[in-house]
């Protein structure tokens, strides 16, 4: 397994450099605590990864502040734990996707884990609070649409006097976090997998884990959301959040499976098993590929591409653009990506196109061509021979010394 970018939160799974630096990896670069694993599956979330070695084992590493990473609390760990929480150790595992503070992984029997910050519903069943301050990492405008409301886990109320001797225990102590009562070992059950009950009876072969929402696709190309709604992102023609996995009925009543599925930041796109790109949720700048319109779209919608004989066979939904993949390997982009384009390696693309919202296609990307990665052309210094002219030299000046001295 390779990893590369921002190592601020120890996402990239390679620890402390030679100067106790978790610095960032501008070029690929294997993960050493993984050399003896094989692994069939990777998954990157905002501040965690994950993987799947072949032996159905998982292994999380990253920032754990919600519980992402499900080793029982909420500590980071800058090098692959392997999670063995829940029974997942008993699981072979054959599919992961990480979010921006959860996981989801399918077992190969068709069952479906979770754990990390449960808020908006994005887990998929109950759970337990955190034992403190429970409305981490994610943070919503009030009565914003979509939001799945829960009671926030508080810490408890303390008079001013035992603040006060809190807080001089605590310098006593070395500012320990326990004499504060604030700890990162948490007995929640967003801190370790749990299977999603509601589930049950269903064969489950792939999840997908976006920013506030999340899928799950069955064995026979059913697609079911939860998790927050706002933009319609769950497609189920409203802004109302989910708790427990919902089908998209949409789909369903059309007879359209699903093969393969993406979540992103309130949008989600699904390619069907016969090559056709659905798309619903938040427009903006035309990151769905369905115009530049910014009226929310709740139902599931087709995305043309202006040729009859395209066939897609992945989408990857990101925080403001999309990516489509075709079945002859081109590749077409949705949206535009990050801040400055240009400093992300984005091409120069036609500005008319990009307005009107619809799927750019990206020339010089092919996933079946493999291209040789380009090297830096190493100049090497040549040596010039001054050994023979040296010799000449200091002969003529014996010469010349010689005539001198006669």
């Amino acid at each position: 397994v390779l990893s590369f970018g921002t190592a601020q939160y120890g996402q990239l799974g390679h620890g402390y450099d030679a100067g106790k630096q978790l610095s960032d990896c501008m070029r690929p670069r294997y993960i050493d605590a993984l050399k003896d694993e094989k692994c069939i599956c990777v998954a990157a979330g905002e501040l965690h990864s994950g993987a799947v070695t072949v032996d159905g084992d998982v292994y999380t590493w990253g920032e754990g502040f919600c519980g992402q990473l499900g080793l029982g609390d909420r500590r980071p760990y800058l090098l692959p734990e392997q999670v063995t929480l829940g029974g997942l150790d008993e699981e072979c595992v054959s599919n992961m996707s990480c979010g921006c503070r959860h996981t989801l992984v399918t077992t190969e029997e068709g069952e479906v884990f979770s754990w990390g910050l449960g808020r908006f519903g994005v887990l998929g069943r109950s759970y337990t609070d955190f034992t403190y301050l429970n409305d981490v990492g994610m943070v919503v405008p009030e009565g914003e649409e979509g939001h799945v409301q829960g009671a926030a886990a508080m810490p408890p109320p303390m008079a001013a006097a035992d603040i006060e001797a809190a807080v001089a225990a605590a310098n006593a102590s070395m500012g320990s976090l326990a004499a504060l009562n604030v700890t990162l070992d948490d007995p929640s059950d967003q801190c370790y997998p749990k299977v999603v009950d509601s589930l049950k009876g269903f064969r489950a072969v792939g999840v997908c884990a976006g920013h506030r929402h999340s899928m799950v696709l069955d064995e026979y190309g059913g697609l079911y959301t939860f998790g927050s709604g706002a933009g319609g992102a769950l497609g189920h023609g409203d802004f109302v959040g989910q708790e427990y996995p919902v089908k998209v009925m949409d789909l369903d009543n059309k007879g359209v499976r699903i093969h393969q599925m993406s979540a992103g930041v309130d949008i989600s796109m699904a390619v069907s098993t016969e090559g056709v790109v659905y798309a619903w949720g938040k427009p903006t700048d035309g990151r769905l590929g369905l115009g530049m319109g910014n009226e929310s779209i709740k139902r599931p919608r087709k995305v043309e591409f202006g040729d009859e004989n395209f066939k897609a066979v992945d989408v990857e939904c990101g925080y403001v653009h999309s990516l489509i993949v075709g079945l002859d390997g081109s590749v077409y982009q949705c949206g535009g990506v990050g801040t400055d384009g240009k400093d992300d390696g984005l091409q120069d693309l036609n500005s008319d196109e990009l307005t009107r919202g619809h799927p750019v296609l990206l020339s010089g990307y092919n996933i079946w061509h493999r291209i040789a990665e380009p090297k830096e052309k190493i100049v090497k210094q040549k040596w010039e021979k001054y050994g023979k002219y040296e010799l000449k030299g200091r002969t003529k000046m014996m010469d010349v010394s010689g005539l001198l001295h006669s």
